[in-house]
């Protein structure tokens, strides 16, 4: 059945930011010592922001991160900011496709600013209007908690219960999960290894996604262009 109103993660589930970024993480990491290949980086960091993520590091490392790790991201952030990041594939058209009268949210760990700039890289600027959320803007707790997303239904006014939301990441389908709506688990992104899937059923999530024609019936939109 249709929802009562959509929350679409956005790295990795509307851009193709995750490997790009986790492989900027990768190959720092490695200069300093500390061998990681992009998918570790996935596995142990995709979905977190702000302490979480630092602390995430700090764990993988065995140590403090270096005084310049934060500079070096937040110098590739601005990079991948003004020279953009293609959507992922089919997710254009989706956002496109849906009814005008449908209420929609975006909930994300990054922040409103990257994601007003990559709305805008991909001509889905209008598409959200102003229910851009921050786990580390709205929210005192980011994912994996469910804050963010019941931030959000609170302002569509949609109960959590009503909503279905879109997540690629197991940090950010576990409070997906956490905060009562349904969940659909994307695998379109280019992050996406073919165990994938398997390691977002085994959190929980029972309807998988491939792509966004699958995520359309699963969710009775059927009027993709």
């Amino acid at each position: 059945m249709r929802p009562q109103a959509l929350i679409f993660d956005f790295d990795g589930v509307l851009i193709e930011s995750e490997y790009a970024g986790n492989k900027q993480i990768a190959d720092y990491l490695t200069a300093i010592g500390h061998p990681t290949t992009p998918e570790q980086s996935m596995a142990n960091f995709m979905g977190l922001a702000g302490a979480d993520f630092i602390g995430a590091v700090e764990r993988w490392i065995g140590r403090a991160v270096p005084e310049d790790f934060q500079a070096a991201r937040t110098a590739e952030n601005r990079r991948t900011m003004e020279e953009g990041v293609e959507a992922v594939a089919g997710a254009i058209a989706f956002v496109q496709s849906l009814p005008p009268e449908l209420p929609r949210a975006i909930c994300s760990s990054s922040s409103t600013e990257w994601i007003r700039a990559h709305l805008d890289h991909i001509g889905l600027a209008l598409a959200f209007g102003d229910h851009l959320y921050s786990g580390r803007e709205h929210v005192t707790r980011g994912k994996p908690a469910p804050d963010i997303y019941l931030f959000a239904a609170n302002a569509l006014g949609v109960p959590i219960g009503d909503c279905a939301i879109i997540e690629d990441s197991p940090v950010g389908a576990t409070g997906a999960l956490a905060s009562g709506a349904r969940v659909i688990g994307l695998t379109a992104g280019n992050h996406c290894a073919p165990e994938h899937a398997d390691t977002l059923r085994a959190i929980g999530v029972t309807e998988i996604a491939p792509d966004f024609g699958t995520a359309a019936r699963l969710l009775a939109i059927d009027q993709l262009r």
